[in-house]
């Protein structure tokens, strides 16, 4: 099964990308006041699924990246389905969680998880297209811009429709709230990236390191 050093990296990833992915759902009904406007704590995991995308982009390709994108939303659609039986079995009487608190918690993460599969199949389509088309361009290098132009724009779109579809469709927001909420969070999703670029610089240099060994 691992072939190669380069084989691991892909599984190491994937997992990476997966439970981020996974977590940022469950957790993504709580909103956060940021300032005077609010934000879903789901945003939080995110920045570790644009640097774990971006390097897989950078050593599997496109086809990785679509292939694994695929298989994540699957896994969150199991995931919903799997919410969505548990919350139909009545807790006993000496359980700490009733029956009211789990569906208050995970009744919400039921839309959440409906509008992240639409956003996060159409940010990382997006996402994948620009990567490669800097990359076809730049080559090997300005690596910063090809990983942080492509979530600039990718992720523009995925904070505005998972919020639409998890908050302002089901009248959870107001519209004004949902676009000062969604400028906020693309914001603080951006800032995150920005800051942790030195990440995808260091991720780079780590695999690099560890798949030359394959030739060795």
């Amino acid at each position: 099964m691992f072939k190669s050093r380069k084989d691991t990296v892909y599984v190491i990833l994937a997992g990476i990308f997966i439970t981020n992915a996974i977590v940022a759902e469950l957790i993504g009904g709580k909103l956060i006041d940021v300032g005077s406007a609010v934000m879903s704590i789901g945003i939080l995991p995110w920045p570790i699924v644009f640097i774990t995308t971006d390097l897989i982009n950078e050593y599997f390709g496109e086809k990785g990246v679509k292939k694994l994108s695929l298989i994540t939303a699957g896994l969150i659609a199991y995931t919903f389905f799997v919410l969505f039986f548990a919350m139909k079995i009545p807790s006993t009487g000496i359980s700490s969680v009733t029956t009211e608190q789990f569906s208050a918690v995970f009744g919400q993460s039921q839309l959440i998880i409906v509008g992240s599969i639409a956003a996060f199949l159409a940010s990382q389509l997006i996402d994948v297209t620009i990567f490669h088309f800097v990359k076809k361009r730049t080559g090997n290098k300005m690596i910063w811009l090809r990983s942080t132009g492509s979530t600039v724009i990718s992720q523009f779109f995925d904070s505005f429709i998972v919020l639409g579809i998890a908050f302002y469709l089901p009248g959870i927001m107001d519209f004004k709230t949902y676009v000062i909420s969604g400028f906020t969070g693309y914001t603080v999703k951006l800032i995150i990236a920005v800051v942790m670029t030195p990440m995808i610089y260091l991720g780079h240099y780590l695999i690099e390191k560890y798949i030359a060994k394959d030739g060795n």
